[in-house]
């Protein structure tokens, strides 16, 4: 099997990659850091809509955890079983740990939060909580 035909440029950089890694990283797993993902937040009259992108991944594989008005959304990468009869030749797909905390007020309705995975984006739906409009009420002397 061939890598690259006719192209002498790229095999020249993937041979630079290669002794470039050598012997530092050779034989070594390289543990990516927890990095940061991207995110959108929107708002609407019934609440907060936070969107980030995530994709090549699982619901299953994103853990989302309230704890004193902190929202904080994770992924930890699993180790992925060798198979001795797949030999994988380059490894470009990366999908490092990553972990996201909002802080929430009190507004947020926080028994109502919703998540769903879908198309590579988690969205999270934070709910507004209703607000009771205070009426002036006049009070009675005794």
């Amino acid at each position: 099997m061939t890598f690259v035909k006719n192209n002498p440029v790229y095999f020249e950089n993937f041979l630079t990659e290669l002794v470039n890694q050598f012997p530092a990283n050779w034989g070594k797993d390289v543990q990516a850091p927890v990095s940061s993902i991207p995110a959108n937040i929107h708002e609407t009259n019934e609440g907060y809509h936070v969107e980030l992108n995530a994709p090549g991944r699982t619901k299953e594989d994103f853990k989302l955890n309230l704890e004193n008005g902190l929202l904080t959304i994770s992924f930890e990468k699993k180790e992925e079983a060798e198979n001795k009869e797949y030999k994988t030749i380059r490894k470009e797909f990366s999908y490092n740990n990553f972990k996201r905390s909002f802080s929430l007020d009190e507004k947020i309705n926080t028994a109502g939060i919703l998540a769903k995975y879908e198309n590579g984006v988690l969205k999270v739906f934070l709910p507004k909580k209703e607000e009771v409009p205070i009426t002036p009420q006049q009070i009675s002397i005794q």
